[in-house]
């Protein structure tokens, strides 16, 4: 039943383009190029090179990896930031994480899936 339900899981996200298997935990973490990113992931990124302004006030809080899908960091290593999603009008669901180290992930279901941001 797992099997059948992460097989509809995957077949939802390559029908949007996003084909990659991002089932594994920290070490199998798909990577997605800035360029295949939505525009409005994008635009994040260069507000997160900029330091801001950013335009939730929830943006830069300390995401805490409480699942362990990214790799172990001590507390505060990690930040997240709202990828605006047309259409809502809440913060919605995808997100920008970005580590002190300068990696950043990309996810667009709430943290159930990420995909590492080559540069």
């Amino acid at each position: 039943m797992l099997r059948i339900l992460l097989a509809l899981l995957l077949a939802a996200q390559c029908s949007l383009g996003l084909a990659r298997e991002p089932w594994g935990m920290s070490s199998d973490i798909p990577q997605i190029s800035q360029a295949e990113l939505p525009v409005e992931a994008r635009q994040t990124l260069r507000l997160i090179e900029q330091g801001g302004p950013f335009p939730y006030h929830r943006d830069g809080i300390t995401f805490g990896n409480y699942e362990k899908r990214l790799p172990l960091q001590p507390r505060a290593y990690y930040r997240e930031y709202t990828v605006p999603t047309p259409g809502e009008r809440d913060r919605g669901a995808r997100r920008i994480i970005s580590g002190n180290g300068g990696e950043r992930y990309y996810t667009a279901d709430h943290y159930q899936h990420f995909w590492s941001i080559r540069p």
